[in-house]
């Protein structure tokens, strides 16, 4: 009799192991695709990136998203107002401006340095299937910071802000002691 036996790492969100097999940490993508889009895409050979406008039309979870590839020509920089209203889809994030660089933060108190470092192991999976690196910061011996930005517009872009939601759904409470801090 064969079974099978689905597991799923007890830090990874129930969705990823609910999926359909082949399992894919994060299979979704967000690309909208019209006969004009088609068109582009087929003489440049990658998807083109949603105007923001369009992104927020369309988004009905940042999670289910797919970060596009960074180095695509037509991947411009948000403006302060596009990142503004992304925002409030990615709850405990912060939008800072660093000598006019935006960027998303976030900060955790964890339980232990080595739980800081297993905080930073798992994100470091997430950043590496959606191939979109944040800056990791372990200050001290318990506090995390998370910086989000695309360094090849020296802005924010939606990968962005794709990222952080997928950060968000991560079951991360064993590594953090009981009140998070911003």
């Amino acid at each position: 009799m064969n079974r099978l036996i689905l597991l799923r790492h007890p830090l990874l969100p129930l969705s990823v192991a609910t999926a359909k097999l082949p399992l894919q940490p994060f299979p979704q993508t967000y690309y909208s695709y019209t006969r004009t889009r088609m068109n582009s895409e087929i003489s440049h050979g990658v998807p083109s990136p949603l105007t923001t406008a369009e992104f927020c039309a369309t988004n009905k979870g940042l999670s289910t998203k797919k970060c596009i590839p960074c180095n695509t020509k037509d991947l411009q920089p948000m403006t302060q107002d596009e990142a503004c209203t992304l925002l409030p889809q990615v709850a405990d994030w912060n939008l800072v401006n660093e000598d006019g660089i935006l960027k998303l933060r976030r900060s955790w108190k964890v339980k232990t340095f080595t739980k800081g470092l297993e905080f930073f192991g798992i994100i470091a999976d997430l950043a590496e299937a959606e191939g979109h690196h944040p800056d990791l910061h372990l200050v001290g011996w318990n506090n995390v910071t998370i910086e989000i930005w695309t360094h090849s517009v020296g802005g924010l872009t939606q990968n962005d802000f794709i990222l952080a939601a997928k950060m968000n759904e991560l079951n991360l409470h064993c590594l953090l002691r009981r009140k998070a801090s911003n």
